[in-house]
């Protein structure tokens, strides 16, 4: 039975120097979340020493997103998310309305052309759900009324996200 060395390599590799740099960020008072940047910056093909696959790590990268997204379902009840609409969702989507247009003027600001200004607006209208997640945990407010709020707008913002980069393709070739 081949081993694929490769895939363990970078597994093994990147999960030991998360936790240790998630230890020391924790010990230096910080989030874990910020040694786990720095271990993916350390593993990853742009630094000296142990380097990941380039092609494995994007493909470790994009089923780590599907696990954080599962987290955040975990979060996720359609019953809060209905006991906190009246804020969440007007407040998501004028949220991300504003930021995308002050994103889509800075890029016409700098010369750029609208899709492009659209999908940098876009970029900036969105909070990270696993790290404002981790934040409400660390916390202890996410089960408060405010914790609640703060998890049905980021959950309105993802999946004003999903529909967004779904029409992106089609609206880039319209224009």
């Amino acid at each position: 039975m081949p081993h694929h060395t490769p895939l363990i390599a970078t597994i093994v590799a990147g999960i030991v120097v998360a936790f240790i740099l998630g230890a020391i960020a924790q010990r230096l008072r910080l989030s874990p979340l910020v040694g786990y940047l720095l271990a993916g910056v350390l593993v990853g093909p742009f630094t000296p020493g142990f380097v990941a696959d380039q092609d494995l790590a994007s493909e470790l990268a994009e089923i780590g997103v599907i696990l954080l997204m599962f987290g955040v379902g975990l979060h996720f009840s359609i019953k809060d998310l209905m006991k906190v609409r009246a804020i969440a969702i007007p407040g998501a989507l004028g949220q991300m309305a504003a930021a995308t247009l002050l994103g889509m003027g800075l890029a016409y600001l700098m010369g750029w052309g609208l899709v492009a200004g659209l999908v940098f607006g876009l970029a900036l209208s969105v909070a990270s759900t696993v790290v404002l997640l981790r934040a409400l945990q660390e916390r202890r407010i996410l089960q408060t009324d405010r914790g609640k709020i703060a998890v049905g707008w980021l959950i309105v913002e993802d999946l004003a996200m999903v529909l967004a980069l779904v029409l992106l393709p089609a609206l880039a070739g319209a224009i």
